[in-house]
């Protein structure tokens, strides 16, 4: 199996995958100092809106912003590097590339 993997420019992902989708449950919401829920407002002093907005979102398929597409563009060829070992302790079935 291939650990080392190439993509072309047309191959390149155009959206991130949300896990939080497949999981059983909803993930519990950061906390601030005083143990209760951050708003997204709260967050805001700190993050970018659209990065808070894929944080809380239960879609499976986020579209990734131009600006990384960009940034992912300009650094390819670099190769994805599949992580082999972490599979196999996490128990995962291999799954080949298509």
């Amino acid at each position: 199996m291939p650990t080392k993997i190439f993509l072309s420019e047309d191959e390149i992902p155009r959206q991130w995958y949300n896990l939080a989708a497949d999981l059983p449950g909803t993930i519990n919401p950061p906390l601030g100092q005083d143990g209760k829920p951050i708003s997204p407002d709260m967050l805001a002093a700190v993050f970018p809106m659209n990065l808070i907005e894929q944080e809380m979102s239960q879609e499976r398929w986020i579209d990734i912003p131009e600006g990384i597409l960009d940034l992912l563009y300009r650094w390819r060829p670099s190769p994805l590097h599949r992580a082999t070992h972490l599979e196999k302790a996490l128990g995962t079935p291999d799954i080949p590339r298509i």
